[in-house]
């Protein structure tokens, strides 16, 4: 008889993939390290992690099959019906959203980052060279690169701040996402949340999961205030940086109105 996984199988799947996956990823580092050397592993590390995972899911979930994971805990995947397993493209966009999209967010936001650093430091020590241990290697680098130098200070600025608050944010979305999952115990990852893939639980006990659901709610209850108060500190911070700045820079108006006014008056002195 089929049931609904409840969050324990699900846990326990998620972490029997992140073991299988790691020991994937640790394995292909470890074959490129001795193949290429130090140098192109440390190079190309993110990248090798990248194509581990998606070997990973495309070999298991792309191509129809449990993961070792869900065999482990003797789950399948289904679609919001229920009745039957999800698509090829719903797989597929799972697989995207997990594994590619964060890639691909992490590289856009840390080469923002550093044109964004470099322009500032260009604008202020124009002189200086260039930063070194940064190559660009890629089309997606150059092309940020060509962005960033064609925006105005303002909005470099307000760019800085963008990516500053996603940085920020992202880690306290997948907190959320996590609580709520403690809460409802449905969907373990956010990108399975996304797909709209759930799973079935085929076997064994069903009171076993609902025995410990309100153990994981309460935990959800929990870990949702903990992050209410993490996100309160954190605007109370950024409150105060913002009241610092505003501070600093009437003492520097003043300050140097205070020099145009001394100035004038030694003039006018010498004058007569």
């Amino acid at each position: 008889m089929a049931a609904a996984a409840g969050p324990a199988r699900l846990v326990r799947c998620g972490q029997k993939d992140e073991l299988y996956r790691a020991g994937l990823r640790s394995g292909a580092g470890t074959a490129l390290r001795g193949l290429a050397g130090a140098r192109p592993w440390l190079a190309w590390r993110r990248e090798v992690e990248l194509l581990s995972d998606v070997a990973y899911f495309v070999l298991t979930t792309l191509s129809g099959y449990q993961t070792l994971g869900e065999e482990y805990v003797n789950i399948i995947q289904v679609d919001p019906s229920k009745k039957k397993v999800p698509s090829f493209l719903r797989r597929a966009l799972f697989i995207s959203l997990h594994t590619v999209v964060p890639y691909c967010l992490e590289k856009a936001l840390l080469h923002l980052e550093h044109e964004l650093q470099m322009e500032a430091e260009e604008s202020r020590s124009p002189e200086s060279p260039p930063a070194l241990g940064f190559p660009s290697r890629s089309f997606i680098r150059s092309w940020v690169r060509k962005q960033v130098r064609e925006l105005t200070e303002q909005q470099k600025k307000k760019a800085s701040q963008v990516v500053d608050v996603l940085k920020k944010s992202i880690p306290l979305l997948h907190r959320l996402h996590l609580a709520v999952f403690y809460i409802q115990g449905t969907f373990y990852h956010l990108s399975k949340r996304v797909a709209g893939i759930s799973y079935l639980h085929f076997g064994g006990l069903q009171g076993e999961d609902q025995s410990i659901r309100s153990s994981y709610k309460f935990l959800g209850i929990i870990s949702l205030f903990h992050l209410l108060l993490t996100i309160g500190v954190q605007m109370y911070s950024f409150k105060q940086k913002q009241r610092a700045r505003q501070e600093w820079r009437l003492h520097r108006n003043l300050t140097h109105q205070k020099q145009n006014v001394h100035c004038a008056e030694r003039s006018s002195i010498l004058r007569s």
